[in-house]
């Protein structure tokens, strides 16, 4: 309790200036008046706050992504500094310097492999700065199909961790006009109406959650008597995100992710389900991404779940052709038709 408070109290207080940095430019007493600061400056007055109450803290160097890995320790090899505090023998991060950011929740910047945390009495340790835990994206959708393909709904999305920081970072700037206009578009068009946002930008230890309705024109055809359906609806890919022949680098996904969809889809009366998606199975070897995909079919009720796992933050250069070909398998997976046939 007194870590978040104090680390609220930096975060709102101080202001970033932009510049990176591991010591201070000015007197951190001077800085603080100011309310002004690079990267040290903010997070020593972090430092400093949090061992006068009492909690075990330390300075962790960190390069950043675009210095990049600090191969040695050396004094060129650094660009940054964050807090590594200690309670109950859990490691908390911590960099208030930026707006979004929360405790164990750093700058999309500052996940760079490890960070060297500096102890008191000089000696010092490698620390992993990558996230352990999955950040998740929920959706829930209810929705029904009419006889004119029109699809309607609610819809409710809750991201946590660093999906929520990455959303928060991304739409600050924007106010709800323009946020829902390129929303609309970038789902295929859709009309959304009663849309609600929470924690946005309070409450940044909670996931942000974003309700609303929604009707489409877009996301079925019809063909003679039959209904084409996507099933995943506007959450459907169509686009493999791995399209090079060959990778000469690592793949970077920044942190691990969840992503689970979960959608209702009633269908309209005179209709029947003549065909539907395959459920699918498929992982690496390892575990380090998992793609499940179960439908069901229960009185014209369509149930569908839909669960991506990324397990890793970095894969290697020869893992490529792998990563290509499962994604290209999810696609396959969610672009295959629920057909629907008039009776």
């Amino acid at each position: 309790e007194r870590l978040n408070i104090i680390f609220k109290f930096v975060q709102n207080k101080m202001n970033w200036n932009d510049e990176n940095g591991y010591y201070a430019d000015k007197a951190i007493v001077k800085a603080y008046a100011h309310q002004t600061g690079n990267v040290a400056e903010i997070n020593f007055i972090l430092i400093n706050m949090l061992k006068l109450a009492g909690i075990e803290v330390n300075p962790v160097l960190v390069s950043t992504i675009e210095n990049g890995i600090p191969i040695y320790p050396t004094r060129t090899g650094f660009n940054y500094i964050i807090a590594a505090a200690e309670i109950d023998g859990k490691q908390i991060l911590l960099d208030a310097t930026h707006k979004f950011t929360s405790p164990n929740i750093l700058p999309l910047n500052a996940l760079n492999w490890k960070g060297r945390l500096i102890k008191k009495d000089g000696t010092s340790k490698e620390i992993d700065l990558y996230p352990v835990l999955l950040s998740k994206e929920f959706s829930n959708t209810i929705a029904k199909v009419d006889v004119s393909g029109k699809v309607e709904g609610k819809v409710r999305i809750q991201r946590t961790d660093y999906d929520a920081y990455s959303f928060r970072v991304q739409n600050a700037a924007k106010n709800q006009e323009n946020y829902l206009e390129k929303y609309e578009a970038e789902l295929g068009d859709l009309k959304i109406s009663n849309y609600v946002i929470q924690n946005k930008e309070t409450n940044l230890v909670n996931p942000v959650i974003e309700t609303f309705s929604f009707s489409s024109d877009n996301q079925s055809e019809i063909i003679g008597d039959k209904i084409f359906v996507n099933p995943l609806l506007f959450f459907t890919r169509s686009k493999n995100p791995f399209t090079q022949e060959k990778r000469q680098m690592s793949i970077y996904f920044g942190y691990p992710t969840q992503e689970k969809i979960n959608l209702n889809l009633d269908i309209p009366e005179g209709y029947i389900v003549e065909s539907m998606p395959k459920p699918v199975r498929i992982s690496t070897e390892d575990k380090a991404i998992t793609y499940i995909f179960n439908i069901s079919n229960e009185n014209n009720k369509i149930q569908i779940s839909c669960l991506k796992e990324i397990n890793n933050s970095i894969f290697a250069a020869d893992e490529y052709t792998g990563l290509k070909d499962i994604f290209q398998k999810m696609l396959a997976s969610q672009n295959e038709k629920i057909v629907l046939k008039k009776i």
